[in-house]
């Protein structure tokens, strides 16, 4: 019942709203080997203090629209990647730093950096520790001498995470306003960025987690929406919900609502330090991009986007080969407007495509409704046999140039896309015409993650009055919500 509510307020919020979606915008970036997480991010093989490097990514990064960079943590473990005066470099002497090479492709293509403070000791600093704290301003007080008048330096992350379970804690609130503090006296002006956690957790009707946020001395918070983690079974629900929520409290607050989408998932098991990060399937990371949009999100961040995309062909490959390399080819169609993103993008963010008779196969094909990430979702149509076929009445003859099945993908459960669409068109219902079949690109990693994907026939510039789609595949249950005809 709790899901079908947050459905149903999401859906009128969606249709009002139909917010433009935007593109991610920003990266994190992150220097230093950690654990196996982060082995296709930062690979042991990898010398991640090149400047040459960091001047690629960063250009390959602003092709993609990328126009902010976070930088995690400017020092960790023990070494720095800057000219730091009390710790020793993480790059060889006579080498320009990372930080600089960065810094100096930014200023060139006017983008914009964020500088993390650095972590005092590891990943897990705590911000009721007060040499942590005094580590922090000091890192800042060297970094302000060094980049604070760069055109591209816009401000300041707090790397330490906060948690909202079940609301940020009086310690998190003023650890991070005591670092907020001394970055506004030492850059009047520049902005104050954080990135916490726990909303799937929060207790965000409690007036004790609008009053922790309101309490920040921060100018922008990135919520991550914790997608790739897989807090939850089926998360996305829940997710944009609570993003719509908080969305609500920033416009109280006077705080720049940004959000920060996974673009991981994991090779193994989720939220494992043995189990490495890995590109999440396009469709997922759209559905999260459009889930945020619609909640009001003023900017798109990601976690990350260095080493889960990458260009084809780059001079400094990074992250899983194969994986990283298609998602960039995805994520670059869609920007484009091409592919079967386009309708995808337009189910997901509650488009009216209308509906039809449906003559054979399940009628609530063609109701309007569309399933969730979610195969328990009342709008997905079972056909357990992996075999779906339909016939749609359009009411009279028609021209037809796009025919598109929405579907569920959910590996674990015996849920799968179909491996081919076949379309057939009459005009009197009884003879039908092949016009074309549509194989599906499957994405190969689907160890955990539950997704919704299109197979789209466009460009079939026919005239008909019925049309008849049949589905198949090898092994699995096929779930479709709607079928989609322009």
């Amino acid at each position: 019942m709790k899901q079908k509510l947050l459905f149903s307020i999401f859906l009128l919020t969606s249709v009002l709203a139909r917010a433009e979606v935007k593109p991610v915008s920003g990266t994190f970036i992150n220097f230093f080997w950690q654990d196996e997480r982060n082995n296709y991010t930062n690979q042991r093989n990898v010398d991640q203090s090149n400047p040459e490097r960091w001047t690629c990514k960063v250009t390959e990064l602003h092709e993609m629209g990328v126009d902010c960079l976070v930088i995690v943590t400017v020092a960790n473990e023990g070494k720095a990647m800057y000219p730091c005066t009390f710790m020793p470099h993480g790059y060889p002497e006579g080498r320009i730093s990372p930080i600089d090479a960065i810094m100096n492709t930014a200023d060139k293509l006017n983008m914009k950096v964020f500088l993390g403070c650095g972590w005092a000791r590891d990943q897990l600093d705590d911000l009721k520790d007060p040499y942590v704290i005094e580590t922090n301003r000091r890192f800042m007080d060297e970094l302000a001498q060094l980049y604070g008048k760069r055109p591209s330096f816009e401000g300041w992350y707090i790397p330490i995470e906060g948690c909202f379970i079940p609301y940020l804690s009086d310690y998190a609130v003023q650890g991070v306003n005591k670092i907020s503090a001394h970055a506004r006296e030492l850059t009047p002006g520049v902005k104050v960025l954080i990135s916490p956690y726990g909303l799937f957790g929060a207790h965000i009707d409690d007036p004790r987690f609008e009053k922790s946020i309101c309490d920040l001395d921060v100018d922008i918070i990135a919520y991550q929406d914790e997608i790739g983690c897989v807090r939850e079974q089926f998360p996305m629900q829940n997710m944009k919900e609570h993003f719509r929520q908080v969305g609500e409290i920033h416009k109280k607050a006077g705080i720049e609502f940004w959000a920060n989408v996974e673009a991981f998932t994991w090779d193994r098991q989720p939220n494992n330090w043995f189990s490495s990060l890995i590109p999440a399937s396009f469709a997922r990371y759209l559905s999260q991009i459009v889930g945020v949009s619609q909640a009001g999100a003023d900017k798109i961040i990601s976690f990350i986007v260095v080493g889960m995309f990458d260009k084809p062909g780059s001079e400094y490959p990074v992250g899983q080969p194969i994986y990283a390399n298609e998602a960039y080819r995805d994520y670059m169609a869609w920007r484009s407007g091409g592919h079967r993103w386009k309708m995808l993008e337009e189910i997901l963010s509650g488009k009216d495509f209308g509906s039809y008779k449906v003559v054979s196969g399940p009628k609530e094909l063609s109701d309007g409704k569309f399933g969730w990430e979610n195969p328990s979702d009342s709008a997905w149509n079972s056909f357990e046999d992996g075999k779906m076929e339909c016939t749609i009445d359009l009411g009279n003859k028609k021209a037809i140039s796009k025919v598109g099945a929405h579907f569920c993908d959910y590996y674990s459960g015996g849920i799968v896309i179909p491996q081919c669409l076949e379309i057939e068109v009459s005009n009197d219902g009884k003879h039908f015409t092949a016009v074309k079949t549509v194989t599906y690109e499957n994405w190969p990693n689907k160890l955990l993650d539950c997704w919704t994907d299109v197979i789209l026939a466009d460009k079939l510039n026919v005239n008909g009055r019925y049309i008849r789609l049949k589905a198949y595949t090898a092994s699995g249950t096929i779930l479709c919500s709607e079928i989609v005809v322009e």
